[in-house]
């Protein structure tokens, strides 16, 4: 039996968001990893928010310790048994996180008193003045506060689900997933929901600035030189990086290199200090800084937890090693 992921199914369920979270967590690459249920609170055919049922595996349980609940969106209302589900789940010390309006479920159960939490942009209002208690970031993708991670609204979803994979399983596993699905493969969850102009889905003008920093990472880069190679000024650049792409150059440099990090330290026998600067950071504590606040981690602990192991014995604890 591998980690249990219950996706609980509320009426009015997105069959979109429910369809991304069973796919990521039941793809070939980690089928061996994950013991996946869709449930409903009292085990019932639910309604889906385009008007047809769906038929769950049965009635909600808590996964236990170390499994996973997944509420996706939904238009209708939780139940109490949905709701003690979520509490139970939490107190069980089970990881609990929500795809788009799932968030109103956790905020209804109590799980988002105090916390950090997204949602759908065209919610998000909604989410702050029904549950004021909740710290709502309306413009993130997602939001991992470590037991209790929230998303925006469809593509965001496959982004937080990822995001699992590949916290627990490591970032090869979790591309792989992503190659199958036809997805990107990593998008920060700081990057924002909503852009003034739509990104273009192919390329950019800035494409080949882009293909052109992550070749030259290990050396001193900064937003100025990518400024440079596009032949733009500083300021126009970056506004367009951030219109192309949802976050900012600086964002989007520094997760480049903890990706890299993260891929030395899996696929290589490297120093610490050899991967610092093959990533481009100027120092390893630079590099255990921003590894750490992307994954709470260290990047030795990573390494203990991902580095030379095969699918057939990665370790399927969800939290990475302290």
């Amino acid at each position: 039996m591998g980690h249990a992921v219950v996706v609980l199914a509320v009426d009015g369920v997105e069959p979109f968001d429910l369809a991304s979270a069973c796919e990521v967590f039941s793809s070939g690459p980690v089928a061996d990893h994950y013991s996946l249920r869709v449930v409903s609170s009292d085990g019932r055919p639910v309604r889906t928010s385009h008007g047809y049922p769906i038929d769950p595996a049965g009635r909600a349980a808590p996964p236990g310790t170390g499994g996973t609940v997944i509420v996706p969106g939904f238009s209708g209302e939780i139940d109490g048994r949905g709701l003690a589900l979520l509490r139970q789940a939490h107190r069980d010390g089970a990881r609990v996180a929500s795809i788009c309006t799932g968030a109103f479920a956790l905020a209804a159960a109590g799980l988002l008193d105090g916390r950090p939490a997204t949602t759908h942009w065209l919610f998000s209002d909604k989410l702050a003045a029904s549950f004021p208690q909740v710290h709502v970031q309306p413009d993130v993708l997602f939001v991992d506060d470590g037991d209790i991670l929230t998303s925006a609204g469809t593509a965001a979803g496959i982004d937080l689900c990822l995001h699992m994979v590949r916290a627990d399983l490591g970032a090869a596993v979790a591309n792989e997933v992503a190659r199958r699905m036809v997805v990107a493969p990593h998008r920060d969850g700081g990057q924002a929901q909503y852009v003034k102009h739509p990104v273009p889905p192919i390329g950019g003008r800035l494409e080949e600035t882009r293909t052109w920093a992550l070749e030259h990472l290990a050396e001193p880069i900064e937003v100025s030189s990518m400024a440079q190679h596009a032949n733009l000024s500083p300021r126009h650049f970056s506004r367009l990086f951030t219109a192309e792409t949802g976050t900012t150059p600086h964002r989007w440099l520094t997760s480049q290199r903890v990706l890299h990090a993260r891929h030395l330290l899996e696929a290589t026998s490297d120093s610490v200090e050899q991967v610092t600067a093959a990533s481009g950071f100027r120092t390893a504590a630079a590099l255990r800084v921003h590894f750490r606040r992307a994954l709470r981690t260290s990047p030795v602990a990573y390494r203990r937890s991902f580095g030379g192991a095969s699918r057939a014995d990665v370790d399927t604890r969800w939290r990475a090693a302290p």
